[in-house]
């Protein structure tokens, strides 16, 4: 049991050290210019539902983490994420939470999210969260251990699939 904390605590730190740039698509905010804070006071569906849209933030409503521009719906919102950011930001730094449980980064959709023990999950396209839902805890604990081997630099620029992001971000 010893053992299996101390590799768990291991693993959480090197994912912290190893953490790349959040991804960012052709808005340049972080999750596409969504409100990152918002997704935790959305009602989220069951497994195997879609799950309501996410909140696009105000480009004039900003904070900074990670060498990203995160965007907010509100002051509220983006006070709350400045007074802890971890705790909000996605998990993987906006990629695909299953293509991380496949060893590699693509996109994040943020508009395919899941809140899992407190932590925000993206997904890239809607067969990608029906692979991701068959067994979330598997797919958490494999991506958990691939994301300390992935280095930061192996980011895609690929665009995510069936996602307008030419302009999320509202006046």
């Amino acid at each position: 049991m010893k053992t299996l904390i101390l590799s768990s605590a291991f693993s959480i730190l090197a994912s912290v050290a190893l953490a790349g740039p959040q991804y960012l698509d052709s808005t340049n905010f972080a999750v596409s210019g969504y409100d990152v804070v918002a997704y935790f006071d959305l009602e989220q569906q069951p497994v195997g539902t879609v799950q309501p849209e996410g909140v696009k933030g105000h480009k004039d409503i900003t904070a900074d983490h990670n060498n990203a521009t995160f965007a907010f719906s509100s002051a509220e919102n983006r006070d709350k994420f400045l007074a802890s950011p971890d705790k909000y930001a996605p998990q993987y730094d906006g990629h695909c939470a299953y293509g991380v449980s496949k060893g590699g980064k693509v996109p994040g959709n943020p508009n395919l999210w899941r809140i899992v023990d407190g932590k925000l999950y993206l997904n890239i396209t809607k067969n990608v969260v029906g692979f991701w839902e068959e067994d979330i805890p598997g797919n958490l604990s494999l991506a958990n251990n691939n994301w300390v081997g992935i280095e930061p630099a192996d980011a895609s620029t690929s665009v995510i699939p069936n996602f307008e992001s030419n302009a999320p971000v509202t006046n």
